[in-house]
């Protein structure tokens, strides 16, 4: 298991120290565009903190930003970082069960979701499991990924490319607003 020491990973703030003794820094992403997307989201980040061998360090604030590759209303978006135990494997099941809880449907890529949960980043590692990458594959295309992040942790690097910041002139034309 990888520790903040052994990840290569500082606490990002002051608030980190809170974490467990042994664990692994994770950030979320989150997104909702059906039902009540807010309150969908809001009830995501209750969740992460609610969840064993998870600690909720910080989330950035809501944002709104139309569908990419999509259709549909627009969606709530936010980062969350999180300490956590578990596995990266464990950790994604727990994260498709919150989607489950909000009856998370999956009809076609990209389609419209009550609520969406990726793990963009776990620690250090990279991990291409049949069921699992890390980093996520379009973190760095995407401004309702990296502007969040980028709030909550602007020096982050994201491993095999490098600082998010570099990316973040890239996505700079995607519609992305705070609420």
């Amino acid at each position: 298991m990888n520790t903040a020491i052994t990840a290569g990973l500082a606490p990002a703030t002051p608030q980190d120290e809170k974490a467990p003794f042994a664990f692994t820094l994770a950030y979320i992403g989150i997104g909702a565009n059906l039902g009540d997307a807010r309150a969908n989201v809001l009830d995501a980040l209750d969740r992460l903190q609610r969840q064993p061998g998870c600690t909720l360090m910080a989330a950035s604030r809501l944002y709104r930003t139309a569908p990419i590759d999509s259709s549909g209303d627009d969606y709530i978006n936010a980062v969350a970082r999180i300490a956590t135990t578990l596995d990266a494997e464990v950790l994604l099941q727990a994260l498709q069960a919150i989607e489950q809880a909000h009856g998370r449907e999956r009809p076609y890529r990209n389609a419209p979701r009550t609520l969406d949960l990726d793990l963009l980043l776990y620690g250090d590692a990279t991990i291409n499991s049949p069921t699992l990458t890390v980093p996520h594959p379009r973190m760095t295309e995407r401004a309702f990924v990296l502007v969040p992040l980028l709030e909550l942790a602007p020096s982050i690097h994201i491993p095999g490319h490098g600082a998010a910041s570099q990316y973040a002139a890239g996505v700079a034309g995607q519609g992305i607003s705070p609420i």
